[in-house]
């Protein structure tokens, strides 16, 4: 790992024995930090004001003479007063939100025998609310107080603080935290207690690690707009340089999926007529998030998976790998387990992309988040259109009526909450949504539902549907035998979330007394009897 020290300037000890060559018999703590064996340093960042430029000019150069391979850096902060600890820490504060400062694979130290007392103490603050991620190295001469010493190098001490001492300074840093926690929730006072404690969860994992994160739950239910606050929260804290790159898979299939992902170069496939950046590549130093992962090819499933555990890749048609130091975060509605049992999703990539798994809850799981979503919708029309949109008392009543009672299923999450907010907002004359709209948009609702519900897509095959499903002769093929017991495998699959939860039902007796190992298998090969998947009766 690169090792890199942040040190103030020592404009009274680094100065001692001023330019002459006495000064090598004279022990200097920045000097003497480069000096020691055990902890050989990269990069030094010298933190000091303007006016000090010709010292540090002559310290640089006296460490490149007894440590050539550290590179120093001036870092100029200018202090008025450097006993100020409002202006210090202010400053430091600052100093420490550089990106630089977060980069993974670098060991940080902060050096603390330099620099007035106050900057000191801001330094440590810093690195105990991991503001820097450093330990604290002291360096002293070897015979104590005594500088002009036998051995001008000194000695080092490393301090890795334990931050479970000190509750009450942690305490200074909650509000950043909680800060953090609104950000991923876009600011909505949520009141849902299990999804709050979702949240809290995956804003740990945000700050703390760079492993890919999988996001499932239903479709709708805001797996695309956590994945960029968690981008810009990453981003803000420092953690990623990079663009956030957003990949629906389901609109990827073949060869198209590699070179969307991969890149390829010219004339490596028909109608391949120049080189292509692939998604991967863009993602470099960012976030890549790819939504309905369980819909990619099996064939690019492996090449995702060496990509993540090697950063790098090859294009199509090229010669040579890529390397992109990308973070991932992958999106699904499916049961990629079940998609493993079907030999549809690979298992090793599943064991990758699922150390952090986070199952978001559907609309109807959360009903008493109905109302402050339905105000961030509110706002956020207004926002985009320009002007102010509100309900009036009886039809905001009228609609959290209605949206807060059991019955509605909200299949369509806050997407279709979304979709009513906005047929609402552009229908309300003068800014204000009245009982009348809301009537209109909760008789069209109740339409679109019982038009669900009379559906053949959802309810037992009728004779259209099945004619759609085994074509036209299907009486004259199959007995009415059969045709019964697959009108209601039909029916059981189409009720259910996914193929594992309609073998139980199909097959609960074998279920219980374990009479097959793979009822889901078993499901497919019966549905495979008549043409028939899963997937087409969803």
């Amino acid at each position: 790992m690169k090792t890199t020290v942040i040190s103030v300037l020592g404009t009274q000890k680094d100065a001692h024995g001023g330019s002459g060559p006495s000064r090598w018999d004279t022990w200097r703590p920045t000097i003497g930090l480069v000096q020691q064996e055990e902890l050989p340093i990269d990069e030094l960042h010298l933190i000091f004001n303007s006016e000090h430029k010709n010292l540090a000019e002559r310290i640089k150069a006296d460490i490149r003479s007894v440590s050539p391979e550290t590179k120093v850096v001036f870092d100029i902060i200018e202090l008025k007063n450097p006993w100020d600890f409002e202006e210090v820490y202010e400053k430091f504060y600052d100093y420490a939100k550089s990106p630089c400062f977060h980069e993974e694979k670098t060991r940080y130290y902060i050096h603390m025998s330099t620099g007035s007392h106050v900057e000191q103490i801001c330094l440590f603050l810093l690195a105990e609310s991991r503001h820097l991620p450093a330990k604290l190295i002291q360096t002293t001469p070897k015979e104590g107080h005594v500088r002009h010493s036998k051995d001008p190098k000194g000695t080092h001490t490393v301090i890795d603080l334990d931050l479970s001492r000190y509750d009450k300074l942690a305490k200074r840093f909650e509000v950043e935290r909680q800060d953090d926690l609104t950000f991923l929730k876009q600011g909505i006072d949520t009141k849902n207690a299990a999804f709050n404690k979702l949240i809290e969860t995956i804003e740990r994992v945000s700050v703390r690690s760079s492993e890919p994160i999988l996001l499932t739950g239903p479709t709708g239910a805001g797996k695309s707009q956590l994945a960029k606050q968690i981008y810009l929260l990453k981003k803000q804290l420092g953690k990623v340089k990079g663009k956030f790159v957003a990949v629906n898979c389901a609109t990827l299939g073949g060869d198209l999926a590699k070179s969307a992902l991969f890149g390829h170069k010219k004339g490596s496939f028909s109608g391949a007529n120049g080189n292509h950046t692939g998604y991967l590549k863009e993602a470099d130093g960012g976030i890549i998030f790819l939504d309905e992962i369980g819909e990619l090819p099996l064939e690019a499933q492996a090449m995702l998976l060496k990509a993540i555990e090697e950063k790098t890749f090859r294009p199509l048609g090229a010669t040579s790998d890529e390397h992109s130091d990308f973070l991932l975060i992958c999106g699904t509605n499916r049961d990629l387990m079940d998609d493993v049992c079907n030999h549809k999703f690979r298992l090793d990539l599943l064991s990758r992309i699922d150390l952090w798994s986070f199952k978001l809850p559907g609309l109807a799981e959360r009903r008493e988040d109905i109302e402050p979503n339905l105000e961030y919708e509110l706002n956020k029309f207004s926002q985009k259109n320009g002007k102010h949109i509100s309900f009036n008392k009886e039809a905001r009543d009228l609609f959290l009526s209605y949206a807060l009672a059991p019955a509605p299923p909200w299949s369509g999450n806050f997407r279709e909450l979304n979709a009513m907010v906005v047929r609402m907002s552009t229908l309300a004359d003068g800014g204000r949504i009245t009982a009348e709209i809301v009537k209109g948009e909760l008789s069209r609702k109740r339409t679109v539902c019982q038009s669900e519900t009379d559906s053949p897509v959802t309810n037992c095959a009728c004779d259209a549907d099945l004619t759609k499903l085994l074509g036209d002769n299907y009486k004259q093929r199959l007995d009415e035998f059969d045709l019964i017991q697959l009108k209601h495998v039909i029916k059981v699959c189409r009720e259910s979330d996914s193929m594992a939860d309609a073998a139980k039902k199909l097959f609960a007796v074998s279920f219980k007394t374990k009479k097959s190992s793979n009822n889901s298998d078993r499901l497919s090969k019966y549905l495979a009897k008549f043409g028939l998947k899963f997937k087409s009766l969803r």
